[in-house]
């Protein structure tokens, strides 16, 4: 099958479906312009896949911003530096159960059929062509070049979205309900050790999610600190681009070998953890973070077979300082020195790193509000993740915030306590998606629940006309 005729196949499978249906949702008319019933915030898979699920529901009056330009929304084209996805290649995401849609029948109709046999992991650049595709194919409303700067709550249950940008109109976007689908650090911001922050000038380090200039490094000497899977796929990425040495730091004596990923995509960990009980999903997500995500071993061999490649185990830094040009790390093994330092330190989720939230962030309840884990048992980083519904909206910590969160939806990495794998794994997006377009189409539908009920106890269209 060619791509177009796949093309012509989704169509039709839409049509199927009857996908495209009548929108139910009430128009609402506002003196400052245009009211979307939904706007979402990010336009990458995250995004695009809430999109087609809210569409799905017959919810067509929605726009997704993206602050990046067209084509390179999410990580994949910037700061992901993996050769291939992690995910296990026959796991469905995006697609919501059509066929058609899915990357396999997209691979297909490029490579041919026998092609994806030959695929062990997909390719990360393909993984971005296939977003884009399935963006075009979809016609789904994505503007791009516009930044989210400010969500304000207004007493007429409306939010102006104040933005810029290049591709941002002059005035604010009003929506009554807004889905932050920002990804891995759209709930908070990623975590810099201030023993470097504070101890380095800015171009002698960069955390793994910033732009870098490998190019500027050929030749050079680079440290890199954590033992995650990003931090091998930047060892891997630097050594490729002509840096002379990688050495990786890691606190613990033995990297970890287990990714409870694996176990929850075939448990039933995925689909069913909100059906969970708080303290469940607590020590779930506890364990979940003890591990984390360790590298893929086709990753860890490739970036180990450079010869400029070095891995320090139980080497947790204890003190970073500039010198001359460079910076020196100290660790129990010794004191080493480089020419630039990556910092592969993961993130941090709390509503009040975002500038965005700012209005409303001290009303959001957090899990430390409506969950007290047993003495030895709390975790500080799970307990300032938002407390969310099991369909992603925001809870309110006091009665006051109530009225100024209804509307607000969180799908990015910081719904993980929550609603567990979900918007933060590719695995996850599957299951996520229809629990969050329900969860939006619920509030639109009970707040317009008196116009509605009204119009169907004043519906009198003659039907059956016979004798």
């Amino acid at each position: 099958m060619s791509l177009e005729a796949l093309n012509e196949r989704v169509k039709t499978d839409l049509s199927y479906l009857a996908y495209g249906g009548a929108d139910w949702v009430r128009p609402w008319e506002h003196s400052e312009g245009h009211v979307y019933d939904v706007i979402i915030v990010g336009g990458g898979q995250s995004g695009l896949g809430a999109a087609f699920g809210l569409l799905r529901e017959r919810i067509s009056n929605l726009l997704v911003i993206d602050e990046n330009r067209d084509g390179l929304e999410g990580p994949w084209e910037t700061y992901a530096r993996m050769v291939t996805l992690r995910t296990p290649k026959h796991l469905t995401s995006i697609d919501l159960g059509i066929p058609s849609l899915t990357f396999r029948s997209w691979w297909e109709a490029r490579n041919g059929a026998a092609a994806w046999d030959e695929v062990d992991k997909i390719p990360r650049g393909e993984w971005m062509n296939y977003l884009r595709w399935y963006r075009q194919i979809l016609k789904l409303p994505v503007i791009n070049e516009v930044r989210l700067l400010l969500i304000e709550p207004g007493e007429d249950g409306i939010y102006r979205l104040q933005v810029s940008g290049a591709g941002a109109p002059s005035g604010p976007l009003l929506a009554r309900k807004v889905v932050l689908a920002t990804g891995i650090q759209g709930g908070g911001q990623w975590h810099v050790p201030p023993m470097i922050a504070d101890s380095l000038p800015e171009h002698l380090y960069a955390h793994t999610s910033q732009p870098i200039d490998f190019t500027a490094l050929r030749g050079k000497r680079i440290g890199i600190l954590g033992g995650g899977a990003s931090a091998f796929d930047n060892a891997n990425f630097a050594l490729s681009e002509g840096a002379a040495e990688v050495q990786v730091f890691v606190r613990r004596e033995q990297l970890p070998g287990v990714n409870p990923i694996r176990q929850m995509e075939v448990s039933g960990m995925i689909e069913r953890f909100h059906a969970l009980a708080d303290e469940d999903k607590y020590a779930v997500i506890s364990h979940f973070f003890h591990y984390n995500q360790p590298p893929t071993r086709d990753t860890f061999t490739r970036a180990a077979a450079w010869p400029g490649f070095r891995l320090h185990l139980g080497s947790p830094w204890l003190q970073v300082e500039a010198s001359g040009e460079g910076a020196v790390v100290t660790t129990p093994q010794g004191r080493f020195s480089f020419d630039y330092l990556i910092v592969s330190t993961g993130l941090l989720s709390d509503p009040a790193l975002r500038p965005e939230l700012q209005q409303v962030e001290a009303h959001i309840a957090r899990w430390s509000d409506r969950y007290q884990a047993p003495a030895g048992a709390r975790n500080a980083l799970l307990d300032a993740h938002p407390y969310l519904s099991p369909g992603f909206a925001l809870q309110s910590r006091d009665e006051t915030g109530r009225k100024l969160l209804h509307g607000l939806f969180v799908f990015n990495y910081s719904a993980l306590v929550s609603c567990g794998l979900s918007a933060s794994a590719i695995s996850g997006l599957r299951n996520a998606i229809p629990k969050l377009a329900c969860g939006v189409a619920d509030q639109l539908f009970m707040d317009d629940r008196r116009q509605i009920l009204q119009a169907y106890y004043d519906y009198d269209e003659i039907e059956f006309t016979g004798q």
